[in-house]
């Protein structure tokens, strides 16, 4: 800070200073606690604070206060700053002087002075292109500290004033021109922005200045939202512990009971659950990271939004809100979830490997597991522009069998319909996440069921299998159900199942069936890499003279099982 600067502080006491601004009070406002400040300071920084507080004896108020200028200090201050004005620096006047005692020297550029001191103010040393204002070096000092603000482009302030003034006319830039969104002057709104809707810079700067005010709000929600969402992960980590806890005693007590090769099934099974265990915290920690870079970034632009509130030209706040009011770059979490239930399957599929040995506690286990299923369930619904021209889909587009004709006007080949097969895709896709739903299939002889890849061949004979971008199982001739693998894997199961309940877990790579109502599992892909959405797919088949004719119907979703099982991170961000 130069001599000259600190005097300027030094003439200012410390009464007429706002503590925020560290300047003098513009529409000064008291605060229940009797403290005074600046109008925009006290609200910008209740904006930046979940409660409104005194910056000074942090007071804390249950509502935010409503402000009002108070108009008998304001009138003090006003007249502190006339009187400021009205006496010269003496020193300055001597400079003056002793500049007239040499007039040979070369005159220097005119001096351009602080916008934002009050009464005698300083000489500038820098002029900031974003912020449209010049600073002399105490109030340069934001620029220099401020990580946010060390990205503003300063300049010299010689060359400052031309940014104020059209670079076509030489005017003033009093106008702004909605159609090209830039501020004019008015030689331009006589010419070339003769025919567009143009605004006093005052009245745009209000209207701008209540978007930015509701931007601002918008980033706080978001802030919000992710803090949230930050809770919910870590809630689920914890109840991710105690259910892992929990499988590990069960399988734990179950092993003890049996011979030595399934002491050693049991100590390869803790094992896993471990390792899902720290996969899962590996994956929360990840998720929890990138939200708190998120947070960063929003508070960031909070922060630079923010500091367009306080006093300054219209013109910058209309030249740099475009820029500002555009959000960082910000992921959309309504879709992401650490599921704590990481163990699914994973007991069932260690102990079937034990076949005869754990055949009772595999099918037990199986109950367990499709019992939790419908925490999953979603509400599927049939694409009818996928539907094959020989499908009739029900108004609902639950259900869907196969007519005895093709449609006499047919439909139009779109590229997402099948033209061959007698196939039809779900409405929903899945990009993330874990799904399930169930299809009534009944003594249907003939039928296909499973998930799809979006970019899977439509047009002509198909090959249902997942080299070809499709997961299901099916049945033929009224015979055992089928995986629709490579080679295809014959499923000996007890009894067919009457409803098949599929489940999805995308992060996983899983695609499971289910008898539902056995509650028996009926086999599962695993491994799966999936690269892009998935939708549910369904093929009824052909009538076989009558004997396949009953549709295939989705049945509607069942109610969710108890919260205690998993906490569900859908909410919206």
């Amino acid at each position: 800070m130069t001599t000259h600067q600190a005097r300027n502080m030094a003439s200012v006491p410390v009464q007429f200073r706002c503590c925020i601004c560290l300047d003098t009070y513009t529409e000064p406002v008291s605060i229940p606690c009797g403290h005074n400040f600046c109008l925009d300071c006290i609200e910008g920084f209740w904006d930046t604070k979940d409660k409104s507080e005194c910056p000074l004896c942090k007071e804390t108020f249950g509502t935010r206060p409503e402000l009002r200028i108070n108009r008998g200090f304001a009138d003090i201050v006003e007249f502190f700053k006339r009187s400021q004005s009205a006496s010269p620096n003496q020193e300055e006047d001597v400079d003056v002087e002793s500049n007239t005692d040499t007039p040979n020297q070369p005159l220097e550029a005119e001096e351009v002075l602080c916008d934002v001191c009050h009464g005698n103010k300083s000489t500038s040393v820098k002029s900031c292109l974003m912020c449209q204002a010049s600073y002399c070096e105490l109030h340069l000092a934001p620029h220099v500290r401020d990580p946010a603000l060390q990205r503003h482009r300063l300049t010299d302030p010689a060359t400052f004033p031309n940014s104020h003034l059209c670079r076509n006319h030489n005017k003033p830039l009093t106008m702004f021109c909605k159609k090209d969104q830039m501020p004019v002057c008015v030689r331009c709104t006589e010419r070339d922005h003769k025919h567009h809707e143009t605004v006093c810079t005052e009245k745009e700067s209000k209207r701008v200045k209540g978007r930015l005010r509701e931007t601002k709000a918008n980033i706080q929600e978001m802030i919000h939202a992710r803090l949230r969402k930050m809770e919910l992960i870590k809630k689920s980590v914890d109840l991710s512990k105690k259910i892992t806890e929990r499988e590990i005693q069960s399988s734990a007590q179950v092993c003890t009971m049996l011979i030595t090769a399934i002491e050693r099934q049991q100590a390869r099974l803790v094992e896993e659950l471990g390792g899902r265990q720290d996969e899962a915290e590996r994956t929360a920690e990840e998720l929890l990271a990138e939200l708190q870079q998120e947070i960063n970034d929003l508070q960031t632009r909070s922060s630079e939004l923010q500091r367009l509130e306080l006093p300054q030209s219209p013109l910058h706040l209309l030249q740099s809100f475009l820029s500002l009011s555009k959000l960082p770059p910000c992921k959309e979490w309504s879709e992401v979830a650490v599921h704590s239930d990481n163990c699914m399957g994973t007991v069932r599929r260690a102990v079937s490997k034990l076949v005869d040995v754990c055949q009772d506690l595999a099918d037990q286990l199986s109950a367990e597991e499709a019992d939790k299923m419908n925490q999953y369930a979603v509400d599927v619904t049939l694409d009818p522009e996928t539907a094959s021209g020989w499908l009739v889909l029900s108004p609902d587009r639950k259900k869907v069998s196969l007519s005895s004709q093709k449609r006499k006007a047919p439909l139009p080949d779109n590229p997402q319909r099948f033209d061959f097969c007698v196939c039809v895709l779900g409405q929903q896709s899945f990009t993330s996440g874990r799904r399930y739903w169930v299809v009534q299939v009944g003594e249907k002889t003939d039928w296909d069921l499973g998930v799809a890849r979006k970019s899977i061949n439509r047009k002509g004979a198909i090959t249902v299998r997942p080299d070809s971008g499709y997961w299901a199982i099916c049945r033929r001739k009224g015979g055992s159900l089928s995986a629709c693998a490579s080679p295809s894997v014959t499923l000996h199961l007890q009894e067919i199942p009457q409803k098949v309940g599929v489940f999805v877990d995308y992060e996983e790579g899983l695609v499971s069936f289910y008898n539902v109502d056995a509650k028996t599992h009926i086999y599962t892909y695993s491994g799966c890499a999936f690269a892009e959405p998935l939708h549910p797919y369904f093929n009824p088949c052909v009538q076989d003279n009558g004997r396949n004719a009953t549709p295939l119907i989705i049945c509607p979703v069942e109610g969710r099982v108890r919260e205690e099982q998993s906490i569900a991170i859908e909410s919206d961000v």
